[in-house]
């Protein structure tokens, strides 16, 4: 490693892969999102550490090179765009860390609509809309199953993702923290 910034290579700090929390894992590639704050650590530089709030417009004013689009971006591509931009004309291979407070909160599902106990559930590794449904207590007979939509933000913008259950239909799609599943009443 050391070698390595001695030549210049790119040197991004994350959590360890090895023996590393399942949660810390997921939560080094969530998306930043408008709300977040980001803890940035460059290491030498108490000045340009600290926390950075997101803005509803998904930016930070960071110190020396202004404002950062880091809405729908993963925390090592923030930490890696900070580090370009301070090695192009501040600091010599600086060293950045970025991740986000509080990111336990994204670990989360939301499953709504016609479920016997529509709520907020702790995500899972390798979760699936069916786990996601069961976990809310299953469906309610006025439950529309071939209407079930998944919804997830996906670079800044929100995707939806049909997940039929009925007619051995079922798509039992895969989810990710934060996704919200929504289960719609039957117009039958």
């Amino acid at each position: 490693m050391l070698a390595a910034l001695g030549c210049g290579h790119t040197v991004v700090a994350t959590p360890a892969k090895v023996g590393a929390h399942p949660a810390a894992i997921v939560a080094e590639n969530l998306s930043v999102a408008s709300g977040d704050t980001l803890i940035v650590e460059i290491y030498g530089e108490k000045d340009l550490s600290g926390k950075f709030q997101v803005s509803a417009q998904g930016t930070i004013d960071y110190p020396l090179i202004g404002r950062l689009k880091v809405a729908g971006l993963a925390q090592p591509q923030v930490a890696s765009m900070i580090r370009d931009r301070l090695a192009a004309g501040y600091l010599k291979n600086p060293f950045v860390r970025v991740f986000a407070e509080g990111y336990q909160q994204k670990l989360k599902i939301f499953v709504w609509g016609q479920v016997a106990k529509a709520g907020t559930f702790p995500f899972l590794n390798a979760m699936t809309v069916i786990e996601a449904i069961t976990l809310a207590g299953g469906l309610t007979p006025l439950a529309d199953r071939n209407g079930i939509i998944v919804t997830r933000v996906e670079r800044g913008q929100q995707v939806r993702l049909p997940a039929p259950m009925g007619s051995g239909q079922s798509a039992n799609v895969a989810l990710r923290a934060g996704d919200v599943v929504f289960v719609p009443e039957s117009v039958f």
